[in-house]
């Protein structure tokens, strides 16, 4: 197995029987040519409609290719008429599985838009967040003391029941899987002070053999970095991505 990363939230999973791909937005280092020209079986998921995590390109690829192209879309995608009901092969809401001989898609929560998601193959268990993160953590100081607050960006939020939201959404998921093989996880330096708060908190409650920065286009590979030092406590690995079209073959 090899991963590559696209860009932002966007990476290439190729096996010996498939390939996959997850949340493309845009394709800055040419990964995807390559894998379009592959005659292996190509699955395409997409966890919420934002234009960083699904790109309409994507449904083209289909009449490109010969060999099989599968497109499994979370259902916020549809609602938003981002795209048609013909134009996947499931539509997917939290709760719901798809599977076929090579993979098992199961769609889990957000604290955003869409889904999360675990692919499985084989003894491999994946997890791509999407946009499930703890999105409010830098307003969760030390002298908080609980209820709304007002903010320029976000106008009134309550981010304590927000995080209450986002553990929630980690113990429905833990009802599933204690643990993935491989965790993509948005670690996104414009959230502010605390901002690989929820990526902590994942950390603490599954067991994680390989993690993945994610969602941090804006920020920069070296802020995803920093996220490397509550990984290297657990021993867990961390892929220190460093620019688009980064490949890795984990050892799992």
């Amino acid at each position: 197995m090899t991963i590559t990363y696209i860009f932002h939230s966007g990476f290439v999973v190729e096996t010996d029987n498939f390939n996959l791909v997850l949340d493309y937005w845009m394709d800055p280092a040419g990964v995807m040519p390559h894998i379009l020209e592959s005659d292996k079986p190509l699955y395409v998921l997409s966890s919420h409609f934002h234009e960083d995590h699904f790109n309409a390109e994507i449904l083209s690829w289909r009449s490109r290719r010969q060999a099989p192209t599968t497109y499994l879309l979370s259902k916020d995608i549809l609602r938003h008429r981002r795209a048609v009901r013909d134009d996947a092969d499931a539509w997917l809401a939290k709760g719901k599985t798809w599977e076929d001989d090579r993979i098992k898609v199961t769609a889990t929560g957000s604290t955003d838009s869409g889904v999360s998601w675990i692919v499985q193959w084989g003894d491999i268990h994946l997890f791509h967040a999407g946009d499930l993160n703890n999105w409010y953590a830098t307003f969760l100081t030390d002298n908080y003391a609980g209820g709304h607050i007002m903010t320029e960006e976000f106008g009134e939020i309550d981010p304590l029941h927000e995080e209450k939201a986002y553990l929630g959404e980690l113990k429905d998921i833990r009802k599933l899987r204690d643990g993935f093989d491989i965790v993509m996880f948005p670690i996104d330096g414009r959230v502010g002070n605390g901002y690989t708060r929820g990526a902590r908190q994942f950390i603490d409650r599954f067991r994680v053999k390989l993690f993945v920065p994610m969602h941090f286009a804006a920020s920069g590979f070296e802020s995803a970095w920093r996220m490397r030092e509550f990984t290297e406590p657990k021993k867990i690995p961390f892929w220190s991505i460093n620019h688009e079209g980064d490949r890795l073959t984990p050892e799992l």
